[in-house]
C-alpha cells in the first residue's frame, strides 16, 4: 500500500496539481481555452516530438512497432466498445459517442507528462510516437466515426495536413536519416519552445475539464470509462508481446493505453453534434477516476 501512494504521490499527483491550476483559473477568470490550446497545438507540441525524436536513439522499427500497436489497440477496443453497446442497446448517437471516448485515450495532456514523471526520457519519446499515432487517428479514424461513417475520404485525408506534429515527425525522421544537426540558434529555440509543451498541457487539461456536466447517462459512463481504463490496458498487455514492445517502449505503450479519454474526443462530438456534453463528462470522470487504475498499473510495470 505504501508503494501505490508512493507510486501515486510522485507520479500522478503532480499532474492533478498543474491541471488543477487551469481548472482554477478557467473557474475564477472565465478564460477561454481555445487560444492556450492553439499555442499548444501548433507551436509546443510539434516541437517537443520533434526534440524527442532528433535527440533520442529511435529508429524507423521503433516507429513502425508503435504506430501497429496503437492502431490496433484503437480498433479492438473500438470494436468491444460498439459490442457492448448494441447488447445494451444505446441510441446511434449515444453509441458513436461511447466509441469515441472508449477509443481515444489522452496521450498528450496526460500521458506525454506521467511518462516523463515516471520512466524518464526514453520512455517520453516512445510515448510521442504513441501521441503522434493517436493524433494521426483522432483525424481520420475520430471523424469516421463521429460523422456516423458519412464522412468523405478526402476531407478525412485533409485533415492530416492540420495535424502539426505530422510535420514535425517527417522533418525529425529525415534529419536523422541524414545526419543532419540542426543550427545552434534553431535548436535551442526548439528546445525552450519543447520544455513549454507538457506544462502548458496540463494546464490546459484543466481549463477544460471544468466544463464538464452531469447528464445522467450512467451505463453509457460505465462502458466507455471501463473500455478506457480497464479493458485497454488490459488488452494493451497482450498487444505489446505481440509486437514485440520491450523495455521503456513496453512502458510507454501500456502507460498510455491506460489514459483517460482525449480532450480531443470533446472537439469531434462538438464538430459533428454527437452527445457533446457526455463526451465532455466522460474526459471528466475518466480522468479524476484514472488514479485508481493507472497507481497499480505504474506498479505492475515497475515505474
Amino acid at each position: 500500500m505504501d508503494s501505490l501512494l508512493s507510486l501515486f504521490t510522485n507520479n500522478l499527483l503532480p499532474i492533478f496539481l498543474a491541471a488543477g491550476t487551469g481548472y482554477l483559473l478557467g473557474k475564477t477568470t472565465q478564460l477561454d481555452a481555445k487560444t492556450l490550446s492553439r499555442v499548444v497545438f501548433y507551436i509546443f507540441s510539434p516541437c517537443l516530438v520533434f526534440d524527442l525524436l532528433t535527440t533520442s536513439q529511435l529508429t524507423s522499427g521503433d516507429l513502425a512497432r508503435m504506430a501497429g500497436f496503437v492502431l490496433v489497440l484503437a480498433m479492438v477496443v473500438g470494436g468491444l466498445t460498439w459490442l457492448a453497446g448494441r447488447v445494451l442497446k444505446f441510441s446511434r448517437s449515444m453509441l458513436v459517442a461511447t466509441i469515441l471516448a472508449a477509443t481515444l485515450p489522452n496521450a498528450g495532456n496526460y500521458g506525454l507528462s506521467l511518462n516523463l514523471f515516471t520512466y524518464g526520457e526514453d520512455a517520453l519519446a516512445h510515448a510521442s510516437l504513441f501521441f503522434v499515432t493517436s493524433a494521426i487517428l483522432s483525424y481520420t479514424l475520430g471523424v469516421f466515426i463521429a460523422s456516423l461513417g458519412k464522412a468523405k475520404i478526402r476531407d478525412a485525408f485533409i485533415g492530416l495536413f492540420k495535424i502539426p506534429v505530422v510535420y514535425a515527425v517527417l522533418l525529425a525522421l529525415v534529419l536523422v536519416r541524414q545526419g543532419t544537426a540542426l543550427p545552434l540558434p534553431i535548436e535551442r529555440t526548439t528546445s525552450v519552445l519543447a520544455d513549454a509543451a507538457i506544462p502548458s498541457m496540463l494546464v490546459l487539461l484543466g481549463l477544460l475539464l471544468q466544463r464538464a456536466e452531469w447528464t445522467g447517462q450512467w451505463r453509457e459512463l460505465l462502458v466507455a470509462n471501463g473500455m478506457r481504463l480497464v479493458v485497454s490496458p488490459a488488452i494493451a498487455i497482450g498487444l505489446a508481446i505481440v509486437f514485440g514492445l520491450t523495455g521503456a517502449a513496453y512502458q510507454a505503450g501500456i502507460t498510455e493505453a491506460a489514459m483517460p479519454s482525449a480532450v480531443m474526443t470533446t472537439v469531434l462530438a462538438t464538430e459533428f453534434d454527437v452527445e457533446p456534453v457526455f463526451v465532455t463528462l466522460a474526459v471528466f470522470t475518466s480522468t479524476i477516476l484514472s488514479p485508481l487504475t493507472v497507481t497499480p498499473l505504474l506498479a505492475f510495470l515497475g515505474g
